[in-house]
């Protein structure tokens, strides 16, 4: 179907053929557009208008061919374009636009010159003033080169123009782009190289519809079936519906229980941080010189050793930690598949995806760590030599790897360079910092800034010149940006190597974004690598996206560039004895891991039975000698009643009640600076003020940890025994104590001292539900001014005589 109407009048009758029941891939609409109107607006993108119908209006334009002028392609008429849009801000204010309108101040400009052409002849024969007829007639069946081209007017008068077919070539960005030109003085339609006419149904459709425009077709009538045909169709059909279904439900049930089990989440608190000594233990470094180990260091310009990434270490293996500018993560379904995606795709040439932690503020992703850095850094080190054996090798591995990507369900990169391409121990390249577009946050400070443009040298021209650019990028873009480092490691001098006057990355982008011919391009080195892989890096970076080679393609023409490397004997040997070295290094780091794993295990349980500092001493081999302290404050807790309890309870539940309760106290305790001493039974010991001083601060602490707990028991219920209240009874004592580690089997870190005796004092003379201090503790808590006291009295204490005590009540909002 032809139609000639306004842009909006048009989408809005596609939208009406979407809908409506019709056999879609049957029917073609070429749209009349010859100034292209409807391609002037959202870039390429007649269909958009940014409204609820947008969606349906590209399906709809999946069917539609448009028709306009074909703009002339010659540089007569580029300058006349430029000269039109200064005259008119000079001589009109005016801004002309670029578009095919401007072909029609071209056609008046060859008009007015073929007709003083005509006249001149015309006067020169006749000698006077001719009539227009004769003008006229020698104006017709004429050619002559003009500003718009080669300018060809018939017997008739009439011009014959060239036009051009648009289609809608990538059904994912739902761009058009020209396909076919038609040469109308040739009479010829040529189609542009790389392209191909879009088909809804595949296949070009017949000029009438397989059941006629009325669908009256005698073929497509409803034919008569028996009962049992009937039946044996529908019994087929349900049982296909079923299978479908329930395979449906099946992958969706599983597809959401690995998104809601986040397989990929790593908690902070197992990532160990690395210093510089770790790092450098483990190999964090790039060897210069290919005769030392495999594990040799970096040295920088001024001899010292370079490290490459953020790194710690997860589950002992030391990985890559790249953190972003996110405060919060925020995991909607999105988020979710991306993280999956991530974790599926696995490739020897794409660096593995560990995990993600999203606990603020440390929100980072956890990567494959590849400890010779990256390539760009293997480039800028002129100690290393690298042969074109090596180079191709480096050079396959990034086509592999996104011959991978953009095969799997990531589909591009987006920041393809050479800082993105890291080389691990056995110096396999791999390719990083893909997908996760949502999940990353663009770090650039400002436009201004030199990172900034630097950043963007491997950026397609297409991209550039959008405001926002996808951030996982386009497949033809990643081909641009492998063009970029495919000369960067041809020549080794950097990123966009221009010959002549150096530019700044700045200049370097402007000039790119504004697509001046000829384009500006990195300059070729015949001398430096062979034509055909000059060859190769041009129609990489090719201005036109149609132009640029599939990575498949890539691959194939490499291969045939590097034929004889693949046969060289003196290789296959050199592999082979790197495949043995590999499997020893692999069989080492598995027993290593192991043992620091076991080592990790032993370590915690060390932590919990013995203080921190005591621990450390004991792993040094050092002996824990007694130490003295001046003033700590001793925390005594009992169960009233609990030998009652255990009367008519089983062993069992006994054993249960102590565990919740000294679970729940275990917790509280976290939260203050206390260390707890032991557990006797119902009893309760934690001091404050050693094995770390903490000045005066052990009775607030030991007080503040008191109430905590007096708190939660109040709320305490027994497993066993719901309606029965657990009675605590708390005793404070504040003194000095003498405090180190008893025996050589199952060590103990024990309280010895006066102080200890009279704490337990103060918590058997005490009552339940209560906090029984003494007066040294009294004296210890006035200091803060924040602790409710109330005096007690003179209480007669076991082998102390008579004390004077007081009640903690709690505390109070001022200190």
């Amino acid at each position: 179907m032809f139609v000639c109407c306004s842009p909006d009048v048009f989408r809005k009758l596609m939208v009406q053929f979407r809908r409506a029941d019709l056999p879609h891939e049957q029917y073609v609409f070429f749209y009349i557009d010859v100034f292209g109107d409807s391609l002037n607006s959202k870039q390429g993108q007649p269909w958009a208008r940014g409204d609820e119908d947008d969606a349906v209006a590209k399906e709809a334009f999946q069917s539609v061919k448009i028709l306009t002028y074909r703009e002339p392609q010659n540089l007569e008429y580029r300058e006349f374009v430029r000269n039109l849009k200064t005259d008119a801000r000079r001589m009109f204010n005016y801004t002309v636009e670029d578009s095919l309108m401007n072909i029609i101040a071209g056609g008046f400009y060859d008009g007015l010159m073929l007709y003083t052409h005509a006249l001149n002849e015309t006067m020169s024969i006749s000698g006077g003033r001719p009539p227009g007829k004769d003008v006229t007639k020698r104006m017709w069946n004429r050619t002559f080169h003009g500003v718009t081209g080669m300018v060809h007017l018939d017997e008739n008068g009439d011009r014959e123009t060239d036009f051009a077919l648009w289609d809608m070539m990538d059904t994912n960005t739902s761009t058009f782009q020209i396909v076919l030109v038609y040469n109308s003085s040739e009479e010829q339609l040529t189609f542009i190289p790389g392209t191909a006419l879009h088909w809804l149904g595949g296949v070009c459709p017949p000029d009438v519809p397989t059941c006629g425009f009325k669908n009256d077709n005698p073929i497509c009538l409803a034919k008569t079936i028996t009962i049992h045909q009937m039946v044996s169709i529908v019994l087929f059909l349900i049982l296909t519906m079923t299978l479908t279904i329930t395979v449906f439900i099946y992958r969706r049930m599983k597809l959401e229980k690995e998104l809601v089990a986040q397989l990929w989440r790593i908690s902070w608190d197992d990532i160990q941080m690395s210093n510089l000594d770790k790092v450098l233990r483990s190999g964090s470094r790039l060897t210069l010189s290919l005769r030392g180990s495999n594990y040799g260091s970096l040295l920088t310009g001024d001899g010292n050793l370079q490290v490459f990434a953020k790194t710690g270490y997860y589950k002992g293996n030391i990985v890559a930690i790249k953190y972003t500018n996110r405060k919060r993560i925020e995991l909607n379904r999105k988020v979710l598949f991306e993280l999956k995606h991530m974790r599926d795709v696995q490739n020897e040439h794409l660096t593995r995806f560990i995990g993600a932690s999203i606990d603020p503020p440390n929100i980072c992703i956890i990567t494959e760590y590849c400890p010779r850095g990256s390539l760009q850094d293997i480039l800028e080190n002129d100690s290393i030599t690298l042969d074109w054996m090596f180079k191709y090798s480096l050079i396959n591995d990034i086509v592999k790897g996104m011959v991978f990507l953009h095969n799997s369900v990531i589909l591009s990169h987006g920041k393809l360079k050479s800082s993105n391409c890291v080389v691990d121990n056995r110096f396999v390249l791999k390719i990083t910092d893909y997908g996760l577009s949502s999940f990353r946050c663009d770090s650039d400070s400002g436009k201004d800034a030199h990172a900034y443009y630097a950043q963007r040298l491997w950026m397609a021209p297409e991209l550039l010149r959008m405001e926002a650019p996808p951030p996982q990028g386009t497949q033809k873009g990643d081909v641009y940006s492998f063009g970029i480092v495919l000369q960067e490691v041809a020549l080794r001098r950097g990123a966009f190597h221009l010959e002549g006057d150096p530019l700044s990355p700045k200049e370097i982008v402007d000039r790119v974004v504004l697509g001046e011919w000829p384009c500006l391009r990195p300059s070729i080195d015949p001398q430096s690598h062979s034509p055909e892989l000059g060859q190769l890096m041009q129609r990489c970076w090719a201005e036109e996206p149609t132009e640029r080679p599939e990575f498949n393609h890539i691959r194939v023409l490499l291969r045939k560039q590097n034929k004889e490397s693949r046969t060289n004997i003196l290789d296959n040997l050199l592999s082979r004895m790197e495949q043995y070295a590999n499997n020893l290094e692999e069989l080492v780091e598995e027993r290593t891991q192991a043992y620091h794993e076991e080592k990790r295990k032993a370590e915690a349980l060390l932590y919990q039975i013995l203080p921190h500092s005591v621990a450390e001493q004991l792993k040094r081999g050092e002996t824990v000698q007694a130490e003295a302290f001046d003033s700590v404050t001793i925390y005594f807790s009992d169960i009233v009643g609990f030998t009652a309890i255990s009367a008519e309870s089983t062993p069992m539940e006994v054993v249960t009640l102590l565990n919740d309760l000294y679970t729940c106290f275990d917790a509280i305790i976290d939260n203050f600076d206390v260390y707890k001493v032991e557990t006797i039974g119902d009893a309760y010991m934690v001091v404050s003020g050693l094995p770390v001083r903490n000045g005066k601060l052990h009775g607030r602490e030991i007080a503040r940890m008191a109430l905590a707990l007096l708190s939660a028991v109040r709320t305490f219920r027994i497993r066993h025994r719901s309606e029965q209240q657990l009675k605590l009874r708390i005793g404070i004592h504040s003194g000095p104590v003498c405090a180190g580690v008893v025996g050589l089997k199952m060590p103990r870190y024990c309280l010895f001292g006066d102080t200890v005796n009279t704490s337990s004092r103060m918590e058997s003379t005490g009552e339940a539900l209560k906090i029984h201090v003494s007066a040294a503790t009294r004296d210890v808590l006035l200091e803060f001014n924040c602790f409710q006291l109330e005096l007690r009295g003179d209480i007669d204490i076991k082998g102390k005589g008579k004390m004077t005590t007081y009640w903690l009540l709690g505390e109070s909002d001022s200190q």
